[in-house]
């Protein structure tokens, strides 16, 4: 039995010493998460159809202004290499953290978003975000055809040059 100081000197080491016995799921390496949600046309998605193709899966919404700004760079970079979209080895996902379907679907019609559109609409309560482990956006993963975490949190000329790089040792 432990006496009420010792009890005191845990609970203080776990919680202020960044201590944590939670292992995270979203690591470099590790296998992602299935995804099962709506798309924008309404049919259902899984994750798991993309098998054997790089895919970035990047969660955005449309209140967002930093994920907005990224819109045009990624569909600069499906356009760059819609060749590797076309023969199935490239491909984004989009995932909307929006609560408004309306919102949402115009967002995608006006930046001309022509790759995978999912969301639950549930915002910062989506089970989806939360499994993955999203606590800020734009965020984003990046995972190999067997469903590997190759990289996460990638923007800007760093992703695409990850991209690029990904699709030429493949």
């Amino acid at each position: 039995m432990i006496n009420m100081k010792t009890f005191c000197t845990i609970v203080f080491f776990i919680l202020f010493s960044g201590y944590s016995t939670a292992q995270s799921t979203i690591e470099i390496g590790k296998k992602a998460p299935e995804i099962i949600m709506t798309k924008a046309d309404g049919n259902s998605f899984s994750l798991s159809t993309l098998k054997g193709k790089l895919v970035l899966i990047d969660f955005w919404a449309t209140w967002c202004a930093p994920c907005v700004e990224e819109q045009p760079q990624l569909k600069k970079m499906y356009d760059t290499y819609s060749e590797q979209v076309k023969n199935n080895q490239f491909e984004i996902v989009g995932i909307s953290l929006d609560k408004n379907k309306e919102s949402w679907q115009k967002a995608i019609e006006r930046f001309h978003i022509s790759w995978i559109q999912v969301s639950d609409l549930k915002f910062w309560k989506s089970p989806v975000a939360k499994l993955y482990e999203v606590d800020e956006l734009p965020f984003n993963i990046i995972i190999n055809g067997e469903g590997t975490i190759l990289a996460k949190n990638l923007h800007g000329e760093e992703l695409e040059d990850f991209i690029k790089k990904s699709l030429i040792r493949k």
